[in-house]
C-alpha cells in the first residue's frame, strides 16, 4: 500500500507537469494557427517594417508593429532601471542586515504589493503619477511611457525582491566571514563579496521581472497613452503589445485579417516573454548548481 501511493503521488506530478507542457504548446499551437491568414496575406517584412499599425487606414491597411515592439521594450527596460535597483537593495537588507522581527513586518508588505490589482495601480498612476509627471517635466500630460515604467517597475518590485534575496541568501557563509575576518565592514563585504556571488541570481531575477513587465497589460493600458506614433523619449506617449489587443480585439471583426494580425502580435508577445523567462530560469538553474 505505502509502494502504491508513493507511486500514485509521482505519477499525479508528473501528469502536472506534462499538462502544463502540453497546454504552453496548446497555446502555442493556437497563436500560430490564428496568425496564418495575416502572415500569408500582409508578409512578415510587412509586420516588421518601419512604419504603423493602421489597419483601418482609408490610404490602406498597415500593419507593421514596430513601433510596438518598442514601446513594449521600453516599459520593460524603463521598469527595470527603477524595480532592480530598488529590488536588490531591499533584498539585500533583508538578507543580510534586516532583524527577524523586521522580516516579519517586510515580507508580507511586500507579498501585499504582489496583490495589488493592476487595474488599481492604474487608477494611481492617473491620479497621483502623471500629474506630478506634467509639472515636474513642464509637458502637457504625463500618461507616457515614464508613468507607465514606474507603475510596471512597481509591480515587478516583488518578483526581483524574491528571487534576488533567495540568491543572496544562497551565498555561502564562508565568504562573508572570511572578509570579515579581513578586516572588512559588513558594506564592504555586501558590496564587493555577497553581491559580486550572487549576480547570476540577481540577473535572474532582473530578467524574470522583466518578462512581468513585458506581459502586463491593464496598467501600461491605462498610464501610457496608447499613441501609435514613433516614440523617441520616455516622455512621449507609446502602445505596447499588449495594450493594442486588449484595445483592439473586442471590436474587430471576427475572421478579418485585421484580427489575425492581433494573434500575430499575440504570437510575437508569447515569444517575447517565453524567450525571456527561459533564458533567466537557465541563468537562474546555473547559479542554483553553481552554489
Amino acid at each position: 500500500m505505502q509502494r502504491f501511493k508513493e507511486k500514485s503521488v509521482r505519477y499525479f506530478f508528473m501528469v502536472c507537469g506534462l499538462l502544463s507542457i502540453v497546454i504552453l504548446f496548446g497555446i502555442f499551437y493556437l497563436l500560430l494557427n490564428s496568425s496564418f491568414p495575416a502572415i500569408s496575406k500582409v508578409g512578415i517584412k510587412a509586420f516588421f517594417a518601419e512604419g504603423y499599425w493602421n489597419p483601418t487606414a482609408f490610404s490602406g491597411p498597415q500593419y507593421s508593429i514596430w513601433n510596438l515592439i518598442k514601446g513594449t521594450f521600453m516599459v520593460g527596460a524603463g521598469s527595470l532601471i527603477i524595480a532592480v535597483p530598488l529590488g536588490v537593495a531591499c533584498a539585500a537588507y533583508l538578507a543580510e542586515i534586516a532583524s527577524t522581527r523586521e522580516r516579519e513586518i517586510f515580507k508580507p508588505i511586500i507579498e501585499i504589493l504582489a496583490g495589488i490589482p493592476s487595474v488599481v495601480l492604474g487608477f494611481f498612476g492617473l491620479v497621483v503619477v502623471a500629474p506630478l509627471l506634467s509639472r515636474l517635466f513642464n509637458i502637457p500630460t504625463g500618461i507616457n511611457a515614464l508613468n507607465g515604467s514606474i507603475l510596471v517597475g512597481i509591480m515587478a518590485l516583488p518578483t526581483v525582491i524574491t528571487i534576488a534575496e533567495d540568491a543572496i541568501s544562497s551565498v555561502p557563509q564562508n565568504y562573508k566571514h572570511a572578509s570579515l575576518a579581513l578586516g572588512a565592514t559588513r558594506w564592504q563585504t555586501l558590496r564587493k563579496v555577497i553581491l559580486p556571488a550572487a549576480l547570476s541570481g540577481i540577473i535572474a531575477a532582473s530578467m524574470l521581472g522583466m518578462g512581468r513587465a513585458i506581459g502586463e497589460t491593464m496598467t501600461v493600458l491605462m498610464a501610457t497613452g496608447n499613441a501609435l506614433a514613433n516614440p523617441s523619449s520616455f516622455l512621449d506617449s507609446v502602445r505596447t503589445l499588449s495594450a493594442n489587443i486588449a484595445i483592439e480585439m473586442g471590436e474587430v471583426p471576427m475572421g478579418s485579417v485585421h484580427f489575425h494580425s492581433l494573434f500575430f502580435v499575440g504570437l510575437v508577445l508569447f515569444l517575447i516573454t517565453f524567450v525571456i523567462n527561459l533564458i533567466a530560469d537557465l541563468i537562474f538553474q546555473h547559479y542554483r548548481e553553481g552554489a
